[in-house]
């Protein structure tokens, strides 16, 4: 996994600056990852694929990017909606990662671009209190994952693969991607970002499914 881009300014004392030094000091966003061996990359049960196979609800919303928007709120400083071109002129980032579905496949060495998500963070500033936060697609799907794991290194608001605009089957205009976990926690057609002081169930936990969903735990279901 990589970041083509450089980290900001360390030295700029404003109030984002202090809070990272607050949510380091803290260990706010440490998830306990931890780097693998080659040999321990495909987490168990898994097999791997070259395509990338395609699983929904049964809808593929049609959104454009001129309609498009993103709505970061709750229990953040500095809710915000952000359309189109407000997401494009945040710092673009490209990343490397795996991705694991719940489904038993696995996809090496993707390539990303988009948002990070610690961009975003940066932007609404959540408060102390944030520990959760929902996810919500353009078609009703919701899934929520801690706020440890959506600040995690490689998580990012994807609107680009392997060079590319994102398809629409793959969450057109822009997906989220947190590589660490089981693929349903990434929403594609993301459209509301609500950060919550507490744990609450998104779709598929709401029907069975492990309530973080770690591949290499093999979280698939709730009594994983």
């Amino acid at each position: 996994m990589s970041d083509i881009n450089s980290p900001e300014d360390p030295s700029d004392d404003t109030k984002l600056t202090r809070s990272k030094r607050r949510w380091a000091e803290e260990g706010k966003f440490l998830t306990g990852q931890v780097s693998r061996s080659e040999t321990d990359r495909l987490p168990p049960g898994q097999h791997l694929v070259k395509n990338w196979p395609v699983l929904d609800l049964g809808q593929l919303p049609m959104i454009e990017t001129a309609s498009w928007s993103l709505t970061l709120k709750g229990a953040v400083e500095n809710p915000v909606t952000l359309d189109w071109a407000q997401l494009k002129a945040l710092p673009q980032r490209k990343f490397l990662s795996d991705i694991h579905c719940v489904t038993t496949w696995s996809r090496y060495d993707n390539s990303w671009k988009g948002v990070s998500t610690h961009d975003l963070l940066d932007l609404v500033m959540p408060k102390p209190e944030a520990t959760y936060v929902m996810l919500t697609s353009y078609d009703g799907y919701t899934t929520n994952l801690p706020l440890a794991d959506f600040a995690s290194e490689h998580a990012l608001l994807a609107t680009d693969w392997e060079g590319q605009p994102l398809t629409r089957e793959h969450g057109a205009p822009a997906r989220l991607i947190v590589p660490h976990l089981y693929l349903w926690k990434s929403a594609k057609w993301l459209t509301k970002i609500e950060f919550m002081t507490g744990d609450r169930a998104g779709f598929w936990e709401k029907n069975g499914y492990h309530m973080l969903g770690d591949p290499w735990r093999e979280q698939r279901y709730s009594d994983d």
